[in-house]
């Protein structure tokens, strides 16, 4: 762990002077497990709360990833079987602790190469990873079973024979020219709309940072209404939005910075996304007379919350508003086949803009511009859930009071071949999802339980989420129109048979500070 710490990325800002943006990052966390195993006082480790101490595994009913309906017996492991090795054999029923039990979760992030190799990784990854292969062999094995003290679990992916689970951003390829995409691999722009807390960025880039990405509290507030979040709800031993602290271990130092994280692997079943929304695409360009190409488009907007390149549906509610924004932006189709690479950064300077995310829902009650049960509002709600809300009019003064608490950092990155071949159903691809925040029941799980896989909040009953939910019992997705449009309400039929995103396992970890990581290296967590 001493070792480790030295490589770990810290917190400090980068610039372009004395800290230089490195070519790679480490980052570490511990599952409850590893905590043990790294003889963590049995004081200290009671106060972590319950759903950690338990492991995704035993909150699967919670997550969704078990049918409530079919309640095997406990040693019974076939709810799990499509789940990958590394993790349908972690943390066993009935078992105190076994080898295949995952401890260290170490992640490394890396630039690419060169501005021409965008999809190899800088040399410093393999360096980084060999670090990590020569360390394992330093650690003494267990005299009494002759086993490696620390190994490599080298059963990741779908295979069980990957070394490590890689990740990498999508590339596209526009004639001769291939260029980094925001997208995961239905096609969708990812990763726009994570929160901004107090002390995150400077004040200069958090007024800009803030807007869409805080919480709204008022016109008269704040950056033209927005305001960071609590600093509390993301980092541990900091006030939260309910100006509490959270509970903390003994001592308070082991648990003060840190944060929980949810690290979720999602595979995409491409070919059946792909194929539901053409099939029903074909029926709403009937209704509504327009083509198969738009209709497919407009659907894709409307289970999401924004068009497929991360323009928000609430704000450019029209499909011709949409091309149109394209056309200003410089990202339009047209831009893409004359110059990939500068319509490519034109869409990613886009989606680091307030217009992309600076919307609240508040003026659109009944969901005719973005769906009350799109994606986006589920995970999300911002001012839609405000008490005071009128369903038949605007309400300038609702605020994300209810939202602020449930509100989780995302980091993560879509994982899967980049050989520009056609993705199926069966071929590895997906995202590794790593979920942050203070509280993993009241943030993560909620979130998952209440508001992807159930829609009472939402007025939609059983329904689920479009994109992440269930769709086995319920799946319709309803799609409504304003009145005065003179337009025809549409509700999908996203399929029984086949989720369009699995599971493939995952875990609850701790992220320690840099402080709790040199306490656990020296042996002096003293909760005394």
């Amino acid at each position: 762990m001493a070792e480790v710490r030295k490589e770990v990325t810290t917190a400090a800002r980068w610039n372009d002077t004395d800290n230089i943006k490195p070519a790679t990052t480490m980052n570490v966390a511990l599952s409850f497990l590893g905590m043990v195993k790294l003889r963590v006082s049995t004081k200290t480790l009671q106060a972590f709360p319950p759903e950690f101490i338990e492991g995704m595994r035993a909150r699967a009913f919670v997550l969704g990833d078990r049918d409530t309906a079919k309640v095997e017996k406990d040693h019974d492991h076939s709810w799990c079987d499509h789940w990958d090795k590394i993790w349908r054999e972690n943390r066993l029923p009935f078992t105190l602790g076994t080898d295949t039990d995952v401890h260290i979760w170490v992640s490394i992030n890396s630039q690419s190469e060169s501005a021409i190799e965008w999809s190899k990784p800088h040399p410093n990854f393999e360096k980084q990873t060999q670090f990590l292969r020569d360390l394992c062999k330093k650690v003494p094995k267990c005299p009494l079973t002759g086993k490696p003290g620390v190994e490599l679990m080298t059963t990741n992916g779908q295979s069980g024979k990957d070394e490590y689970q890689s990740a990498n951003a999508v590339f596209e390829k526009h004639g001769d020219v291939v260029v980094p995409s925001p997208n995961e691999h239905f096609g969708l722009a990812d990763g726009i709309g994570d929160p901004v807390f107090e002390g995150q960025y400077p004040p200069d880039v958090e007024r800009e940072k803030v807007r869409g990405r805080g919480k709204w509290m008022s016109a008269d507030r704040g950056y033209e209404g927005w305001e960071p979040i609590a600093t509390g709800e993301f980092i541990l031993g900091h006030p939260d939005e309910s100006q509490e602290l959270p509970p903390a271990t003994l001592p308070p130092e082991f648990m003060r910075n840190g944060t929980f994280m949810a690290y979720r692997k999602l595979h995409e079943n491409v070919t059946t996304f792909k194929k539901v929304v053409s099939e029903q695409a074909k029926d709403y360009a009937k209704i509504n007379k327009v083509p198969q190409e738009q209709a497919e488009e407009i659907l894709k907007a409307k289970m999401v919350g924004r068009w497929s390149d991360g323009v928000p549906l609430s704000k450019y509610p029209t499909y011709d508003s949409w091309i149109a924004l394209q056309t200003k932006m410089g990202f339009s189709a047209a831009d893409f086949k004359a110059n990939p690479m500068k319509a490519a950064f034109a869409q990613l300077a886009y989606m680091k803009t307030s217009d992309a995310v600076d919307f609240k829902y508040g003026d659109d009650m009944k969901g005719t511009k973005c769906p009350t049960t799109s994606h986006l509002r589920r995970v999300n709600t911002r001012d839609y859930l405000d008490p005071t809300n009128d369903v038949d009019g605007d309400n300038p003064d609702a605020t994300t009071q209810l939202n602020k608490r449930r509100r989780i950092m995302r980091r993560g990155l879509p994982y899967g071949a980049n050989d520009f071949k056609e993705k199926t159903d069966d071929t590895e691809q997906g995202v590794a999802m790593m979920l942050l925040g203070a509280s993993l029941f009241r943030q993560f799980e909620f979130i998952q339980q209440q508001w992807i896989q159930y829609g009472m909040d939402f007025h939609a009953g059983n329904n689920t989420c479009p994109l992440l939910g269930d769709h086995t019992n319920h799946d319709r997705h309803t799609i409504a129109v304003e009145p005065k449009s003179g337009g025809c309400p549409f509700t999908m039929q996203l399929g029984k048979e086949k989720n369009f995103v699995d599971v493939r396992g995952g875990e609850y970890f701790f992220i320690p500070s840099m402080t709790s990581l040199r306490m656990m290296a020296m042996g002096t967590v003293d909760p005394t």
